[in-house]
């Protein structure tokens, strides 16, 4: 990837604003209820999408709403529920044993730190900031492999930054109030023009602010 100028404080908010007019009001597209069956949906997520996700929660989240129902749960049936996405016998697994630990460690409701969060099974930082964020208001940025890849193209971020960086570097350069939407403002963004391949901000006139027509 051809490293660019990186953009300035400045020029990372009139992006932002740009993406406002694009993603007014963002949402997770991830369905549920409870600050439990977020846990369960985020975890689920990983390598595979949101659609495939919540496809599958209906049925799942009405078998099991609650940390004491899925900590009881039969494995293999749960396993059953979620087989038409990736990673499901490590994802069920993870899940039953989440559902333990907040029953058995925490009184049954979702902790409402990161150093707690990560001590699931299965969740990791992205996973507990998105918690933080969507389900208690807690300001977060959560980084994934749209919002690494649409801020790295855009110039926001060093092309050879880690995860963590790219974390620290958007903190530093978006107001705090910001964070949230534009977490998901680069995620709609990169599923809709910035793909992996064949992004379309490319060709597309509006599109001013990526960097893609530069990145060879």
């Amino acid at each position: 990837m051809t490293k660019l100028p990186l953009k300035t404080k400045a020029e990372t908010i009139a992006i932002l604003d740009e993406l406002d007019k694009m993603y007014p009001n963002p949402k997770t597209m991830l369905d549920y209820q409870t600050p439990f069956q977020l846990v369960i949906a985020v975890l689920m997520s990983a390598q595979t999408t949101d659609v495939a996700v919540n496809k599958v929660t209906p049925a799942l989240f009405a078998k099991y709403p609650s940390p004491d129902d899925m900590a009881e749960a039969d494995l293999e049936d749960l396993e059953d529920y979620i087989k038409t996405i990736g990673l499901y016998r490590n994802k069920a697994k993870n899940m039953k044993k989440t559902a333990i630990m907040i029953r058995d460690e925490f009184g049954g409701q979702v902790p409402k730190t990161r150093e707690e969060l990560i001590k699931l099974p299965g969740v990791g930082r992205k996973t507990a900031n998105v918690v933080l964020s969507e389900a208690f208001g807690i300001p977060t940025i959560a980084v994934d492999t749209h919002v690494e890849r649409v801020t790295k193209r855009m110039g926001i971020v060093d092309p050879k930054a880690s995860v963590r960086e790219t974390e620290e570097t958007l903190m530093a350069k978006i107001p705090k109030e910001r964070w949230r939407d534009a977490h998901h403002q680069f995620i709609y963004f990169g599923r809709e023009y910035c793909t992996a391949r064949n992004p379309k901000c490319e060709s597309d006139p509006k599109i001013t602010f990526c960097e893609c027509r530069k990145i060879k």
